[in-house]
């Protein structure tokens, strides 16, 4: 199947866009959209009462990190925005002025005098790989002293993030530090709204997937087929695949937060739909059509016009459906992406799923 790039296009206004979250965070409003693609409007505190006991709440627990620095070498400044963390302990980057640069040299930090970096490579679209000094904790706290939050373009900050960024930015189930964007979805959640599920008898379980830069990178081709996603790092523990299979087994619907936990659970399942231990990185490219295999509900944001993750709901719960609940959306004042607003979709014509 091939798709134009504009098939996936819509008419947003940009008073629609959030530039600060809700508060508290699970007042947020949420759109449900069910199997037959009809729609109601609830908010993210009564999730408890749209999920079933047995269900298994499926949530991204990585960490954003302050992954833009000002970097020099000797006297040409770079910008320098981490992208992903490598297995061979290198990170991945996009770099501003990268033709200044080469591999062997040595990069500086603002910032962070103890902090130095060596180019391993460079890519001709920008991309640098660095092989930093420091590593683990002392390298977390030089970014903490060298490092801003890479904040997604579409938050209004003229002079650069604000102090509040720092917590609204990070969900209640950040852990594993690597990623560049927060897995916005997990930003609505609470320590009240986590023991209402508790109580509901929802289970929940956690996987790391760190989301890069390329999150934000525009689809470019008229042709959707010829984009190219960037690889994401990613993990499933085999204690998270096993109590995901049990809740499978035992009849509970497998609640992907975010568009990062359903596309690693997606890259990590079996035929059958089992979700298998996975290590390694992952640029699965969703599109109408693709066979959905692991995750029955998804909770996510609104997401940008012509964006791979609008075309990742579109083949969740069906492009008509979308179109109109995201028609709706914007009829009636929800507020999107990032600090936005929440949604809750239903995978369509599956007549085991009931809203």
């Amino acid at each position: 199947m091939t798709f134009a790039t504009s098939d996936f296009d819509f008419v947003l206004p940009p008073e629609r866009i959030a530039h600060t979250p809700a508060r508290p965070r699970d007042s947020a409003r949420m759109l449900c959209v069910g199997p037959d693609g009809r729609h109601m409007d609830r908010r993210v505190l009564d999730l408890p009462d749209l999920l079933r006991p047995g269900d298994i709440l499926v949530a991204n627990d990585t960490r954003v990190i302050p992954a833009q620095l000002a970097a020099r070498r000797g006297q040409a400044r770079i910008g320098i925005t981490l992208d992903q963390p490598r297995a061979d302990g290198t990170w991945h980057g996009l770099a501003r002025n990268a033709r200044r640069i080469k591999a062997g040299d040595i990069l500086t930090f603002d910032g962070a005098a103890d902090l130095t970096a060596t180019v391993e490579a460079r890519d001709p679209d920008g991309g640098v790989a660095l092989r930093f000094n420091q590593r683990d904790e002392a390298f977390l706290a030089a970014l903490t002293r060298a490092g801003a939050l890479a904040l997604p373009p579409y938050i209004d900050r003229p002079e650069g993030p604000v102090a509040s960024d720092a917590t609204d930015y990070q969900t209640v189930f950040a852990r594993n530090d690597g990623a560049v964007a927060a897995p916005t979805a997990g930003l609505h959640f609470t320590s009240a709204l986590l023991a209402a599920l508790d109580t509901r008898g929802i289970q929940r379980v956690t996987v790391t997937l760190h989301v890069g830069a390329g999150t934000f990178l525009p689809v470019r081709a008229a042709n959707v087929t010829e984009h190219r996603m960037h690889a994401e790092r990613g993990e499933i523990t085999a204690a998270a695949a096993e109590t995901i299979a049990h809740a499978r087994a035992a009849g509970g619907r497998v609640v992907a937060v975010g568009t990062t936990s359903l596309r690693l659970l997606e890259s990590a399942a079996a035929k059958d739909g089992t979700v298998r231990p996975f290590s390694g990185d992952t640029s699965l490219f969703i599109l109408p059509g693709f066979r959905f295999r692991a995750v029955d509900i998804l909770m996510t944001n609104f997401h940008l016009p012509r964006s791979t993750l609008f075309m990742l709901v579109c083949a969740f719960a069906g492009t008509a459906a979308m179109r109109a609940a995201y028609a709706h959306a914007v009829e009636d004042s929800y507020r999107f992406y990032s600090f936005g607003d929440s949604s809750l979709l239903w995978r369509h014509n599956d007549p085991d799923l009931r809203l």
